[in-house]
């Protein structure tokens, strides 16, 4: 039987709204759209990199509590309301996903509140060592 559990950040969004911040589904891990929101403290900068920062930060926290990090990512999209905002985040974005290059979008959609400048889904699939029979 493959596992699926969710994994809460403790956003209030999640419970409002009904949904996880990630899915572990067998060696898949869907993490939802992260937005800059500090979710301990519901607060959120007015800085598109600074909230491009937070989004990750949730994010490997995500990854890490569904054991595997920014290393075993396949899948980034990016939504930002404002083109011009992308390019400033590329240097933070560029330190979790240089060296992984995964596949990768950028749409520019309204967000579900103005204060968000961008938000951040990606696609895991967990690696685990496997022993081979000798």
């Amino acid at each position: 039987m493959t596992e699926r559990r969710a994994i809460l950040s403790g956003s209030t969004f999640e419970e409002q709204i009904g949904y996880a911040r990630a899915v572990v589904d067998g060696d898949w891990v869907h993490v939802s759209g992260t937005t800059g929101f500090d979710y301990a403290s519901m607060t959120i900068s007015d800085d598109v990199v600074e909230q491009a920062e937070q989004c990750l930060r949730t994010i490997e926290a995500a990854l890490a509590e569904a054991e595997c990090t920014f290393a075993d990512v396949v899948r980034v999209r990016y939504l930002l309301p404002d083109r011009e905002d992308f390019e400033p985040c590329w240097p933070v974005l560029r330190r979790s996903f240089g060296d992984v290059q995964p596949a990768a979008t950028m749409l520019m959609c309204g967000l579900a509140d103005p204060r968000m400048k961008i938000e951040i889904e990606v696609t895991a699939r967990r690696r685990f060592p496997r022993t081979v029979a000798p």
